[in-house]
């Protein structure tokens, strides 16, 4: 019976992306943002960008940190913008320390002039913050997409990404992006690293990422809940 039940739920259910503002993103080769410590990067140069809503597990943010001490060492040119606030939302707070961000600092100490915690910013700045990318990495539990990945990927940004579901449902490992082990560390460092000492044999992933989130413009998200609506009322 309750199969039953979950089958005759499962056929009513529908699924559509409610969209993302494509037409306010894009590539800008001139693009720059200023630190809040002053110092001016500029589209071209070395920097690996990490976004989530806020710096916790479930977005990888533990994965990120134990892979950069070996990241900053190997390149001793890169830069690191991470944008994220320090509350939780999908899990909990570490018990001995405030924040994940705390915790991973004082785990894997590193440079803090050449990593720059932004917290939470406007979106003119996220926005800056993506065009400036040379490596924009993007890490999840199998759970909800983050619109960021997509926003990353109509700016145009190379996208190393985990190797799980979510992720998997927009990015193709070696055609727009590429894909990396969650959990492991080194893994990620040897990938970012193996990208930032060859960006242009990635110029096509880029092209082609921002091809994919032509997909989920607002157009279409609008597009897909009229038709879904449409269904409904002609069944009433």
């Amino acid at each position: 019976m309750q199969d039953g039940v979950a089958r005759t739920l499962t056929d009513k259910i529908q699924v559509t992306h409610e969209g993302i503002d494509t037409e306010n993103l894009g590539p800008d080769l001139e693009a720059s943002l200023q630190l809040p410590n002053g110092k001016v990067l500029k589209a071209g140069e070395p920097i690996i960008t990490y976004v989530a809503r806020n710096l916790e597990p479930y977005r990888g943010f533990h994965s990120f940190m134990r892979a950069l001490p070996r990241i900053l060492k190997e390149h001793p040119t890169c830069q690191v913008v991470i944008v994220g606030g320090d509350d939780v939302i999908y899990g909990s707070q570490p018990k001995d320390v405030p924040n994940w961000r705390s915790k991973l600092l004082a785990e894997n100490p590193v440079d803090l002039e050449r990593v720059h915690f932004l917290g939470k910013v406007p979106y003119a700045t996220y926005k800056k913050v993506l065009q400036v990318s040379a490596v924009h990495i993007y890490l999840t539990y199998p759970f909800v997409l983050s619109w960021s990945l997509l926003e990353a990927m109509a700016t145009g940004c190379l996208i190393v990404g985990s190797d799980t579901a979510p992720v998997r449902e927009v990015i193709r490992d070696g055609e727009n992006g590429l894909w990396v082990d969650f959990f492991d560390t080194d893994a990620i460092a040897e990938r970012v690293l193996s990208t930032l000492s060859q960006l242009e044999r990635f110029q096509g992933l880029k092209r082609a990422a921002y091809g994919s989130a032509q997909h989920y413009t607002l157009d279409k998200g609008i597009l897909g809940y009229m038709k879904i609506i449409g269904m409904n009322a002609e069944r009433v």
